[in-house]
């Protein structure tokens, strides 16, 4: 019977063939790439690597040693050249005449601008001392789950003694800093002959004289610690064993769709959160064994950990039922009960008090859900709560767990240099923390209006029944604005059952809904007589039938939340003025029109806006004149095909062409809050048309 302990072992990636050629700078790239590829050796974000290189002075053109360090904020996966901080050696390890020792470390790191070597365009991180004391060329300093598992255990230094035989030293926890390099630097002068140092509840140091041999003691001090960790614990259950079976994927998809939204609600305060769902066997393992609440009590260990998912998390009950009716009151216990935790520890120039709301949350038989200001940083910190439940699966198993203690996390979590880093970041742009659904957003008008919608931060979920141009604008948003903001599903609108798994879906990812284009459409033109049934019909399901039914799901959705919403359709000049060949569409058009107007009038007292876009004559990117209706509005005004772009732009007030982007500009305004205090209104983009003047 295998270990109940992850049986999957870090993997050896160097491969000399890629490392050849390579210079000293380029070699530490490498090996950060290689640590950062495996969030079990190293979460995003977290550890550094560090290079102490030969270079030259460009002011007194002699030799001097640099030290290349992983700078403040970057991640080693995905870093590149310009995310080490560059250091004078000789400088910096010269500020230790300046250091006052452990109550005055934040004083020291102003100082570290005055080494920058030249080209340095990074600051450096509060673990720079932690490499620059220590007499090694390349240092390396990651959080692997199985180390971390050893280093907050209670018997920690007994356990990295019996684990690693003497090969590597153990210091009990402490703050990064300055005085915490000085002490590796002194363990290493009492145990020369040592290859590395765990750092109880906090991570692991490892050498080398050259990169791959940094690299391979690193993997290899990791590899003993999941080889011992397997062995000891055996396969006994984890966590004291099962105590609440998992329900089936399909059910907890489902809870998850219904209780996102909900929970998403009582979390936007000031500022907007986004969701991340988490169901995967390590996450349903534990919260579903005896052990649990317990253990997730006891908070996380690493700092790292710590500063991404808070304090500790939120529980809420197994039963669905249960959960979405006391969601409210549970959320605002565990506010009252940070507040209390603040209070506590809160020194006299202590930053205020930040948001009090759970990043993480927890459910029996369902998984993990957390929330934050955007996608990735929810998915991250869902991350970052994966590792610390590895690292109480190791701890707990070969001894007793013992999580970060509440002053030392107090300490970090409002330490000044961590809040100095949340004052630098760039103001939120308009739409951040905002989630919107586009449909037909694989045509022109809807890639423009994703494309504004996510230049300003929100996230959008791109639906459309064209699953290959679905696809395709999917795969250029991602690339476009990252992984994390960019959903897409396919779906036709005119099916009930459709929208309703498209709604869940995004609910699903992103937690809730606050603005919602209704933009799929298509178009024919016919005389009356003509018109057939079927393309009748067509017209009233797709333009009318389609717009009901993503605005209502819509409003059950944003009902549900509580914090209002916007939602927006993008009907036509024709909703308002008829025209002669096209009944069929202008009168689906109008209909929608009156759809959204009823709508403004019933959703109101929600906080919820319904507004409506009005384009005429929008030709580039469109699907819809890439079909017979160009040919077919052609002969309706006696002109050819290709004269028709021409004629409207002429024919209107402006005498201007009418894009996709600046209907998109139109929907940006009804969907953010430059609009707060409109609804039931239109808005034409038809570069003036007198016949269409709303009054």
């Amino acid at each position: 019977m295998p270990s109940c302990y992850d049986s999957r072992v870090t993997s050896d990636r160097w491969n000399d063939a890629d490392a050849k050629g390579l210079s000293e700078p380029e070699l530490l790239l490498y090996r950060s790439h290689l640590l950062g590829a495996d969030l079990r050796v190293t979460n995003f974000g977290g550890g550094n690597t560090s290079a102490k290189i030969a270079d030259v002075d460009p002011l007194s053109n002699e030799r001097v040693t640099v030290l290349w360090v992983k700078g403040s904020g970057d991640d080693l996966g995905s870093m590149n050249l310009s995310g080490f901080a560059k250091l004078y050696q000789d400088k910096i390890v010269a500020l230790e005449n300046r250091f006052r020792g452990r109550e005055y470390e934040d004083e020291i790191v102003p100082y570290f601008e005055y080494c920058a070597f030249t080209g340095s365009g990074r600051s450096a991180s509060i673990d720079t001392p932690l490499h620059l004391l220590l007499p090694f060329t390349h240092v390396d300093h990651v959080h692997p789950d199985s180390v971390i598992a050893i280093a907050a255990a209670r018997h920690s230094e007994a356990l990295t003694r019996e684990v690693f035989g003497g090969e590597l030293g153990w210091l009990p926890w402490q703050r990064p800093g300055f005085e915490l390099g000085l002490r590796l630097r002194d363990e290493v002068g009492a145990n020369p002959k040592i290859r590395g140092i765990v750092l109880a509840g906090h991570g692991l140091i490892t050498w080398g004289d050259t990169s791959k041999a940094c690299y391979r003691n690193t993997i290899n001090t990791i590899r003993r610690a999941e080889g011992w960790l397997a062995e000891r614990i055996g396969t006994a259950p984890p966590f004291g064993g099962v105590h609440v079976a998992s329900r089936p994927a399909d059910e907890r998809s489902a809870i998850a769709s219904q209780l996102m939204p909900l929970l998403r609600g009582h979390l936007s305060g000031a500022q907007r959160k986004v969701g991340h769902f988490a169901d995967n066997a390590q996450v349903l393992e534990f919260v579903g064994a005896r052990r649990f609440e317990e253990l997730a009590a006891l908070g996380t260990s690493c700092p790292d950990h710590f500063l991404r998912t808070k304090i500790r998390p939120l529980v809420l009950h197994s039963d669905p039922s249960a959960a979405k009716s006391s969601a409210a009151e549970t959320i605002a216990r565990y506010r009252s009960d940070y507040q209390a935790y603040y209070e506590r520890c809160r020194r006299a120039d202590s930053p205020p008090m930040r948001d009090a709301n759970p990043v993480v949350i927890l459910m029996p038989s369902v998984g993990m859900f957390t929330f934050a200001k955007d996608k990735a940083t929810a998915r991250i910190a869902a991350e970052f709560y994966g590792n610390a439940i590895g690292v109480m699966r190791g701890a707990s198993g070969v001894d007793e767990y013992l999580g970060l203690p509440e002053r030392e996390a107090f300490d970090i979590e409002y330490w000044a240099l961590e809040e100095a880093k949340l004052r630098r970041q760039p103001a939120p742009k308009p739409l951040a923390g905002r989630v919107a659904i586009v449909t037909g957003g694989a045509g022109g008008i809807g890639g423009a209006i994703a494309e504004r919608l996510l230049a300003d931060d929100a996230c959008v979920v791109l639906l459309d029944n064209d699953g290959d141009a679905l696809e395709r604008a999917g795969a250029e948003f991602a690339q476009k604005f990252g992984k994390d903001r960019t959903r897409v599903a396919r779906c036709d609108v005119t099916d009930e059952a459709d929208v309703a798994r498209a709604f869940a879906f995004a609910t699903r990812e992103y937690g809730g809904i606050d603005i919602v284009v209704s933009n799929a459409g298509i178009a024919s033109a016919a005389p009356f007589e003509q018109t057939t049934l079927a393309t009748w019909r067509r017209n009233m399901d797709v333009l009318g039938t389609g717009y009901f039914l993503i605005g209502r799901e819509a409003a059950q959705m944003m009902k549900a939340q509580g914090i209002g919403g916007s939602i927006v359709f993008v009907a036509s000049k024709n909703a308002l003025v008829a025209s002669a060949g096209a009944s069929a569409y202008s009168t689906a058009k109008a209909a929608e029109l009156h759809l959204a107007r009823c709508m403004a009038l019933e959703l109101a007292p929600d906080g919820i806006r319904v507004n409506s876009v009005n384009p005429d004559a929008v030709l580039q990117g469109s699907r819809i004149w890439s079909s017979s209706w160009r040919a077919e509005r052609a002969r309706a005004y006696g002109i050819d095909p290709s004269e028709l772009e021409k004629f409207y732009r002429e024919r209107s007030l402006l005498k201007q062409y009418v894009t996709p982007e600046d209907v998109a500009e139109a929907v940006h305004f009804f969907a953010s809050d430059r609009s707060a205090k409109s609804t039931g209104n239109i808005l034409n983009v038809d570069a003036g048309n007198t016949a269409a003047f709303t009054r």
